[in-house]
């Protein structure tokens, strides 16, 4: 398999991004086809790429690369749990791994099926390999930019678990657009203590503005507020 130069081109401005990993992006390869596996290994290596290839998904299962940036080239079709199937178990345990689904079997409700749950995209063998890299570099975007994301929110969610219950409390009303003598009249304070309580919220959570504090309120987990706003 040959990689084009377009396409090279094209993968040249990710890299910075992707170095700013921790790890060089992995795509990970299922397909118990062995040589389907090696031809995708020497299309991903080409491409400037770290691969890395199994046979099924329980033996992918017993390697430690799921939680490794990147994304995943699975077969539908596989000895024991289908590629469908990995695609609901990463859902449900919270791993939203971008996938790229392969095969040789597809039909549309299959498709329809795994393009709903998520999927990148949903390609027949033999693929071409501009498309298959093509969805391999939009999957490794995405997880860059969710890896970003989340890191950005687990910082937040530190910063808030600094607030004392009633600072919490502020905040919330504040991010619900009350005024400070609403805010004291709701919660039996002076307005003075609110205004406190704003000044510190403002700097532990490292916010310069109002509008700030209302999109990080709206970023927190939903059941994070739900306790405050109860």
């Amino acid at each position: 398999m040959q990689v084009d130069q377009q396409l090279q081109r094209r993968s040249t401005p990710l890299s910075p991004q992707w170095r700013s990993e921790a790890e060089q992006p992995l795509v990970i390869i299922v397909d118990d086809d062995t040589c389907v596996r090696e031809a995708l290994f020497e299309l991903i290596l080409s491409a400037g790429l770290q691969p890395a290839c199994f046979a099924s998904i329980n033996e992918l299962l017993h390697a430690d690369v799921m939680d490794s940036p990147g994304c995943m080239i699975l077969d539908v079709r596989l000895p024991g749990a289908s590629g469908l199937d990995l695609q609901h178990h990463l859902a449900k345990n919270g791993n939203p791994k971008p996938i790229i689904f392969l095969t040789g079997h597809g039909d549309i409700p299959m498709t329809v099926q795994a393009m709903k749950a998520g999927a990148i995209d949903f390609l027949t063998k033999p693929a071409r390999d501009q498309a298959l890299l093509d969805a391999v570099l939009i999957g490794i975007e995405r997880d860059v930019a969710r890896r970003a994301t989340a890191r950005i929110a687990r910082l937040h969610l530190g910063r808030y678990k600094t607030l004392t219950p009633r600072e919490r409390q502020v905040m919330g009303a504040v991010a619900l657009g009350r005024l400070n003598k609403q805010i004291a009249f709701d919660l039996n304070i002076s307005e003075v203590t609110v205004k406190l309580h704003r000044s510190n919220v403002m700097r532990k959570m490292e916010l310069t503005s109002v509008g700030e504090l209302i999109r990080l309120w709206e970023a927190l987990p939903a059941e994070v507020r739900e306790r405050v706003e109860a």
